[in-house]
């Protein structure tokens, strides 16, 4: 199913009383946020989950991560087991195990739109190297660096990948992975938001320059407004988690949301609480003092 129609509006709404409103939904990223570092989830951190989901709270993983990549948590997906991938580029059901996810929906990157972005960013930051994010396929140029262990299906520049009559133009563009090898991150951000205006959105989880180029009006935040919505849930019953400025819309329309220990800046601004690092499990911290509240 793909679905790039009017979405749910992610912006924050006049804040309700957190003491007044029980979590009915946690969403939490995964790198940097529910995952340790050796990307490992603790022992006290499913226990968590386990809880949550026992009290009747369901537990959403939003990240910017592929459905590729998910087998780090699919022996934790109690209940429903749906994840946000992407960005909120596709909502993905875990329970087949890695290799059998099945998408659930689908927002994609429209190709003239992937290829304006492309256009604008090479303009603006020379030097710039793509690689291209579908629901199955990764593809990238031959001078994208190898920043994700695997193998791309194919190697060619970014425009023929993108172009509707592409051997790729089978499958919906999720997201374009834009590296360059010498601006700082947070100023390459910039420079991209500018250069490409509304024609997409971008945002970054990666330490180094990469970024993370979505649809128009597609984010973890949005995505996660329209699956709320679907469940009767306000945005001040949900509590969110996360790290990295591609975290920062979601936790600004969360009704309570957690920057952790190790956020960046941006974060730790938009968040209306804290908690400690990924690898002293902030996240369970947190629920573990939720569910005490209201159990």
């Amino acid at each position: 199913m793909r679905d790039n129609g009017r979405v749910t509006s992610a912006t924050r709404q006049p804040e309700t009383p957190a003491a007044a409103t029980p979590p009915r939904l946690i969403a939490t990223d995964l790198d940097g946020t529910l995952l340790r570092d050796d990307k490992s989830v603790s022992r006290r951190t499913v226990a968590a989950l386990a809880a949550a989901e026992e009290a009747g709270v369901e537990v959403f993983f939003v990240t910017g991560r592929p459905a590729r990549w998910m087998d780090v948590v699919s022996d934790h997906v109690h209940g429903h087991g749906l994840a946000i991938c992407g960005n909120g580029a596709a909502v993905v059901d875990l329970h087949g195990g890695p290799g059998a996810h099945r998408f659930v929906k689908v927002r994609e990157l429209p190709r003239q739109n992937a290829l304006d972005a492309v256009q604008l960013l090479r303009d603006a930051a020379p030097g710039t190297v793509y690689a291209v994010e579908q629901t199955y396929g990764f593809n990238q140029e031959p001078a994208y660096p190898k920043l994700h262990m695997e193998i791309p299906d194919t190697l060619a520049p970014a425009e023929e990948l993108l172009a509707q009559g592409s051997r790729t133009a089978t499958e919906p563009v999720l997201k374009i992975l834009a590296y360059h090898p010498e601006l700082d991150p947070d100023a390459f951000l910039t420079v991209a938001r500018i250069a490409i205006g509304d024609r997409a959105n971008v945002t970054r989880s990666s330490p180094s320059a990469l970024l993370e180029i979505s649809g128009p009006a597609v984010s973890k935040a949005s995505t996660l407004a329209l699956c709320c919505a679907e469940r009767g849930i306000s945005h001040e019953e949900v509590v969110a988690f996360g790290d990295m400025p591609n975290d920062v819309e979601m936790l600004t329309w969360a009704g309570r949301s957690y920057a952790m220990g190790n956020a960046h800046p941006d974060v730790l601004a938009a968040a209306s609480g804290s908690t400690v690092a990924n690898n002293d499990d902030g996240v369970a911290v947190v629920i573990e003092r939720l569910l005490n509240g209201w159990l």
